[in-house]
């Protein structure tokens, strides 16, 4: 069906332990975690925090649930209603409220599909508020763990406005909703902040659970302090410090899982079941996890040999006559398959409304997908990730959804054009700010995320900004690596000329300019797409020269600049183009497709 190479052997590798089990209610999406062997007669629901907290927690709540599962306890973690995969359609009258009554129904449906009649919660952040605000209407709340909780409704919604700031000039990015709290693209409800001022924990007047164990962050009086006054309420309480808080919730691409957080929660939650088991047997799902929106249906899977992949098909209510490829939405960094600031999501159900229908998935080892056996490390820009993508086509091929066109920002534009070069089921790219078409070999990839090389006219404008030189004076700047950066980019600037005459010099070169000769013969509509200024198109100057001239060679590849958009496109018109652009490829491929009678 496809070329067969050195990667595809990567698919007959070792099993992947399976997803989680999705399942549908409420309006949205819950994971269900199985207990392995012997189930305890407890399980754990997860109350998630909010935002850029939250992306970057994903899948530290994977590994802890899967973590439970192995010590014989079930687990259910899911999103807010308005949040993450879950439907838009949400009325927030009722503040806190609209998320703390899903939460008890996520309560209920545990219980069902687990067979116990015990609940431990495990809350982050904002969840502390949700969990407190629902635990009386949770039977059988056993224990309630808090992990860097919003105690002060009012105080974190002064820090969420001055962190919004400090994001968004980081990011340049302007305001664009007249919502009171809007973080990298994301936006709280009014309702929710308006509720959020009101609360403050340290007036909880009753034990919320027999059982209590608070993480706090050393940098935050306030959270020893609702430990101290839980203990006064009566009941068990502990107290450890969140070891890893900042390195946790800093970036989804370079957060590190605690695992020492991870270890102590587990064994707190298992001490609290020792030896027991379920008291009834947990009800099965027998059908695909489904629900509706106004004019789209979304179906959660597990896709992969084993089911060892996480994804949702979003499909059009009303099918269109005219068949089109199937959209392959590939994710950036360890960025969950909502995408940052829920851009993935609002591209599918966009696409959906004109009739295109997508999947949207997590590779291997991001978010909600466990690693491969035996390469439980980086995967970005490595093989196995390209093996994914492969995977996820042989599943929409077997649903009668192949060929498929691609589309990611940047290293999931470098995995689409990687993955098409091997596989002929791809019928066109849409790529956004790609660092790079293919990896330099033996550079490491952790280093470049911690360090990530920027333009020249970047090093430039920092140099002479207000301070550049007390910082290099105090030492707070790696003058030598910096350096070293500069000269690397100058030197590759050099070398650009000789490399374009001679078809590359290296063999990445040489690669990357084959891999768009055989596209061409192909004749696959590519679409490049870049943010005015990124280090992205240092790559494409590199290979096709100012402005892209030497793009001329391949007419089946368009090529734009998006004016004040940031790396992560986050500002709507540039949102609003990479949809354009994903359109127009899914066009040209389905005329290209009709003039050839090749089947769709």
């Amino acid at each position: 069906m496809h070329d067969i190479d050195a990667k595809s052997s990567r698919r007959d590798g070792p099993m992947a332990r399976p997803a989680a089990e999705p399942i549908t209610f409420g309006g949205t999406i819950g994971l269900f975690t199985p207990a392995e062997g012997s189930a305890r007669s407890l399980a754990v629901l997860f109350a998630s925090p909010w935002g850029l907290e939250e992306m970057c927690t994903r899948g530290f709540w994977r590994i802890l649930a899967e973590r439970l599962a192995h010590e014989g306890i079930s687990s259910l973690r899911f999103d807010y209603p308005g949040t993450g995969d879950a439907l838009d359609e949400v009325v927030y009258r009722s503040g806190i409220e609209t998320w703390a009554k899903t939460f008890v129904d996520a309560a209920n449906l545990l219980g069902q599909r687990s067979g116990c009649d015990r609940v431990v919660i495990v809350a982050q952040g904002i969840g502390a508020v949700v969990a407190t605000q629902a635990a009386e209407r949770i039977s059988g709340l056993d224990g309630i763990a808090f992990l860097a909780p919003v105690v002060s409704g009012r105080f974190h919604v002064r820090e969420l406005s001055a962190f919004s700031q400090i994001i968004n000039d980081k990011l340049g990015l302007k305001k664009e909703t007249e919502a009171a709290i809007e973080i990298a693209g994301l936006s709280m409800p009014q309702e929710i902040v308006d509720d959020l001022r009101s609360i403050d924990l340290m007036k909880t007047d009753q034990a919320l659970a027999r059982n209590a164990i608070v993480f706090s962050r050393s940098d935050r009086p306030a959270d020893g302090t609702f430990a101290a006054h839980l203990r006064e309420l009566g009941g068990n309480v502990l107290e450890a410090p969140f070891e890893g808080y900042e390195k946790l919730t800093s970036n989804p691409t370079v957060a590190v899982v605690p695992e020492t957080i991870v270890s102590q929660l587990v064994s707190w939650v298992v001490g609290l079941a020792p030896g027991e088991s379920a008291v009834r047997a947990p009800w099965v799902s027998e059908h695909a996890s489904t629900h509706h929106g106004a004019d789209y249906a979304e179906t959660a899977v597990r896709l992969g040999r084993g089911g060892r992949l996480f994804g949702i098909i979003c499909k059009p209510l009303k099918q269109d006559a005219e068949k089109k490829p199937t959209v392959l939405l590939l994710s950036s960094g360890y960025d969950r398959l909502a995408g940052w600031g829920r851009s993935t999501v609002e591209v599918a159900r966009s696409l959906a409304r004109d009739g295109i229908s997508s999947l949207r998935f997590d590779c291997a080892n991001v978010a909600d997908s466990p690693p491969v056996a035996g390469h439980t490390g980086q995967v970005l820009y490595d093989d196995v990730q390209v093996a994914d993508v492969w995977e996820a086509i042989d599943f929409l091929e077997s649903c009668g959804m192949a060929p498929v066109v691609t589309a990611g920002r940047c290293s999931g534009a470098y995995l689409g054009f990687q993955s098409a070069l091997g596989d002929p089921r791809i019928v066109g790219l849409i790529g956004v700010n790609p660092v790079v078409f293919q990896w330099e070999e033996g550079r490491s990839v952790d280093e470049a995320l911690e360090n990530p090389v920027q333009t020249l006219e970047h090093y430039r404008r920092r140099l002479f900004e207000r301070g550049a030189l007390t910082r290099i004076l105090r030492g707070e700047v790696n003058v030598v690596q910096k350096a070293a950066e500069i000269f690397g980019r100058l030197a590759k600037r050099a070398v650009r000329p000789v490399a374009r005459a001679a078809g590359g010099v290296s063999a990445r070169e040489r690669a990357v300019l084959a891999g768009f000769h055989a596209l061409h013969g192909r004749s696959v509509p590519v679409s490049l797409l870049y943010s005015a200024g990124d280090i992205g198109l240092e790559e494409l100057t590199h290979f096709f020269g100012r402005d892209a001239k030497g793009m001329r060679r391949f007419p089946n590849v368009t090529f734009s600049v998006v004016q004040e958009a940031d790396h992560n496109f986050t500002p709507r018109h540039a949102r609003a183009a990479y949809l354009n652009a994903i359109c127009s490829v899914v066009s040209s491929a389905a005329k290209h497709a009709d003039r050839h009678d090749i089947p769709l």
